[in-house]
Order: C-alpha cells, then sequence, then structure tokens
C-alpha cells in the first residue's frame, strides 16, 4: 500500500467529519436570502484547499456567486489539469418529505444524507482529500494542477462565460477533470462523452384586456389559452419530432464509433417505465431510447398557466395565458440560434385575435461531446476498471453542465467527469444521499488518476 493510500485511511474519519461541516452551510444559490451562506461555503472551501497544502488559493468575484482557485504549478512540463467542482446546493422543498432536516447531515446504512451530500460538495470534497494525501506524503503533486469551484452551477452559472474568458491565461490546462456527475452502477463505472445544451423561452398569450365574462362574451372574443394550446401543439409533429424550421439543422450526426458504445449500454425497458412511472415510450423516430435521451435535442413544455386556477368554476374567458419552454441541446446547436427559432416559430403560428410574445429565458448554456479517441479517457477509463472491477460504459448525460461548452470553447480543454455519485441518490430531491462507498472509492481514484495523467503524453498536444 502506498504512503497516500495509507494516509487515506488514516484520515478517513477526519475527512467525514469535515464533509459534514460543509454540508451543514445552507449555500443556496438560487435563493437571494442564501447569497451569504453560499459565500459561507466559498470561504469553507477557500480554508480547506489551504489546510490541503494547495497554494495561491483565493476568492474570486465574478458579478455574481463567486469561484474558489487554487493551483500547485510545481511539475514543470508535465500536462497542467484544472479540477471542478461546485459548492452551491438546490433548494430543499417540499421539506416535510425529509427524513432528516437537509443541512444536518447524517450517516445511516452506509449513506451521508443531506442537502449537497451527492451534488456536488461530496464529490467536490474527493479531490481536495486525495492531493492533501499525495501533498503530505510526498511532498509534491505528479503533474500541475489548478482548482475551479464555483457557487453557482445550480443556477446555470451565468456569470461564467464572462469570467472564463476574463481569466483564460489563468486558468489555461490541458484537461478538465470534473468532480460533477456520477458513475452508472455501485458495480459499474461509465464515463461521460456528452452533456446536453440549454436553452428557454417564455411564451406570453395575450387576449382580451382583463378577464371576461365567458357567457357574455363567450364565442365572440378569441381565448388566449385556446391559442395558447394550438401554439404548443405545433412545436411537434405526431411522432414526437420537432417541428421548429431549422430546429436540427446543425446536429452533429453520431460517429460509427459513438453508436456503436452506445449500443454496447443494455436497456431494460421495463425497468425504465418502473422508474419513471410512465405508461410507454415515447420520442423521435428512428433513435433508440439512449440516443434520444444523449444525442438528441428536445423541444419540451415545463409549464402552462392561466385563468382560473382555484377550487371550482369560475366562467371566465382569461385575459392571458403564459407558457414556459425548454430545449436540451446537443453538439453542435447555438442556443441564440435555438431560442430565435423557437420564438420565430411561436409568432407564426399564433391565431388571430391574439397578441403573442416569445422570450428568451434565463438560463442557456452550450452543448458538450469529447472526441472517442480522447487521450484522457484511456487513462480515466483505466483507472475506472482498477477501482470497480469492471470496463467502463461510454454513456451521455442528458442533463446540462455549462461550464464543460465554456471550457472547451474559452480553454480549448476537454473535460472528463470524474464523479463517483450514483443515479438513486436523489439529486435535487428530499433525502439526498452520498454513499461512503463511493466517497471512499473518489479519494483513491483521483490520485491514481492525478499520477497516470503526469505520464501521458497525448495530453500536451490536446489528443
Amino acid at each position: 500500500m502506498s504512503d497516500w493510500q495509507t494516509f487515506l485511511e488514516e484520515n478517513r474519519e477526519r475527512f467525514l467529519e469535515e464533509l459534514f461541516d460543509f454540508l451543514r452551510i445552507p449555500s443556496i444559490s438560487s435563493l437571494p436570502e442564501h447569497a451569504s451562506d453560499v459565500a459561507s461555503a466559498a470561504q469553507w472551501v477557500e480554508a480547506r484547499m489551504k489546510a490541503a497544502g494547495i497554494e495561491t488559493v483565493e476568492i474570486l468575484p465574478t458579478g455574481g456567486h463567486p469561484v474558489v482557485y487554487g493551483e500547485w504549478l510545481h511539475a514543470g512540463d508535465r500536462p497542467t489539469v484544472l479540477i471542478y467542482g461546485h459548492f452551491d446546493t438546490q433548494p430543499v422543498d417540499p421539506l416535510d418529505l425529509w427524513e432528516t432536516p437537509p443541512f444536518e447531515p447524517a450517516l445511516r446504512n452506509g449513506r451521508i444524507y443531506a442537502r449537497g451530500a451527492n451534488d456536488d460538495k461530496g464529490n467536490m470534497f474527493l479531490p481536495i482529500a486525495a492531493c492533501e494525501a499525495l501533498l503530505k506524503t510526498t511532498g509534491s503533486l505528479p503533474l500541475n494542477v489548478k482548482f475551479f469551484f464555483e457557487g453557482q452551477e445550480e443556477i446555470g452559472s451565468p456569470q461564467l462565460p464572462g469570467f472564463v474568458t476574463e481569466n483564460r491565461e489563468r486558468l489555461a490546462c490541458d484537461l478538465v477533470l470534473s468532480a460533477d456527475g456520477g458513475q452508472w452502477k455501485e458495480d459499474q463505472p461509465c464515463l461521460v462523452m456528452s452533456t446536453r445544451g440549454l436553452a428557454s423561452v417564455f411564451v406570453d398569450v395575450q387576449g382580451p384586456g382583463h378577464d371576461l365574462h365567458s357567457g357574455t362574451y363567450g364565442g365572440t372574443i378569441a381565448n388566449p389559452i385556446h391559442a395558447l394550446a394550438r401554439i404548443l401543439d405545433s412545436l411537434h409533429d405526431e411522432e414526437g419530432r420537432v417541428a421548429v424550421e431549422g430546429f436540427y439543422d446543425e446536429v452533429r450526426p453520431l460517429s460509427p464509433e459513438e453508436g456503436e458504445a452506445i449500443a454496447r449500454v443494455s436497456f431494460d425497458r421495463e425497468s425504465y417505465l418502473n422508474e419513471t412511472g410512465a405508461l410507454d415510450l415515447f420520442g423521435e423516430p428512428g433513435f433508440t431510447t439512449w440516443e434520444r435521451a444523449w444525442f438528441r435535442p428536445t423541444l419540451e413544455v415545463n409549464g402552462v398557466y392561466g385563468g382560473f386556477q382555484g377550487t371550482g368554476v369560475k366562467t371566465v374567458l382569461p385575459s392571458m395565458a403564459h407558457a414556459k419552454l425548454s430545449c436540451r441541446l446537443v453538439a453542435d446547436q447555438n442556443p441564440d440560434r435555438v431560442t430565435r427559432r423557437v420564438a420565430e416559430h411561436v409568432g407564426r403560428a399564433a391565431p388571430p385575435g391574439v397578441r403573442v410574445t416569445a422570450r428568451r429565458g434565463e438560463q442557456g448554456a452550450v452543448p458538450y461531446r469529447i472526441p472517442q479517441d480522447h487521450s484522457g479517457l484511456d487513462v480515466a477509463g483505466s483507472v475506472l476498471e482498477e477501482i470497480y472491477g469492471a470496463v467502463p460504459l461510454r454513456v451521455g448525460m442528458g442533463g446540462t453542465i455549462p461550464v464543460n461548452g465554456i471550457f472547451l470553447r474559452e480553454l480549448n480543454a476537454c473535460t472528463i467527469i470524474f464523479a463517483f455519485g450514483l443515479p438513486d441518490e436523489r439529486q435535487h430531491s428530499p433525502n439526498e444521499f452520498f454513499r461512503i462507498s463511493g466517497f471512499d472509492r473518489g479519494q483513491r481514484a483521483y490520485a491514481m488518476v492525478l499520477e497516470r495523467l503526469a505520464g501521458s503524453a497525448g495530453l500536451k498536444t490536446g489528443s
């Protein structure tokens, strides 16, 4: 057993206690009343990184929630890796569904229960612990390492595009390792090849100037809810394909290698339906469920509202109706271009008698895909295979991690998701948890991957 492995084992209880302290900070980035808690979490991360032996640690302003940066750059011409994670969390509602208070971490049956335990405090703690073990036992890291931990991922990282552009030289690296993500199963690792981007559109339909009596005016004045229903129905054809003109124009097709990798991921239809509670599968024809979920774009109606919402009947012809739409995007789609095309479609689909506006939502993110032959994948895959005893699957992620596309565009650096949560650990839900097995494995895996990446000549060439 190496010295750093012994260090990790000997300090395991201390690390758990420190993680519990971290989890007690209610760093909910979406709620203004918790802005000071996000700042407190940044201060906790700053102090913890310094204690680990990381250098040049500082909290950097972004115009929104901050970034904590640090580095260790004494490995000469060896590659430089940027380690990414986030210390903000989702809100905790509905509170009454939590078995224990969300910011009072509890250890039950080998699981750490708390908001942020999986996403992402538990995962982002792992590389800090691993680097401490290496620094305290060997006096150095095997390659150059930079650390980038943010406090606004759960609200879409709105200030990060500008921040990364302004700090491009400071953040320059050969590869990014992301501690935000997870593995496929307890006994099956994976490598994430893509994350989808995001675009959102808000639709407002104005009919009469105020709510009208549906008996007096019904049938003589256009109903904005009826108009909205027609608009929303026009967004897809009967088979589920998006009917917006030009929506698929920039979609990058799957390569044969990518298609083969997806085909190796088994799909259990019954389990999938049981997990979702859905009656049947549905989606764009000509693609498998995994292809639809990972490598095809979507347009979803997230919410519809207008008119009377209370108990019983109120016979009105409402004055307004609203819908919120979101698109998950894939390489090489552009969020601004897609938003514009959806808005134009909504305008064309509007029936007479109503005024329709379509405006861009707050969140937007570019999609991301890593080349199948990137040398870092082989290195990360070899570590995961040794840790789990199984060859990693190559999969996609249907969700969005905004910084992946930002790092690729601004730093010309690919991101490998290297995190150890599991899909059933209730991210964003009540009773979120993180398995102790992932906590232990992840620390070892980070030390191993840094050692092996140090000898990867391909990283310096970007391959």
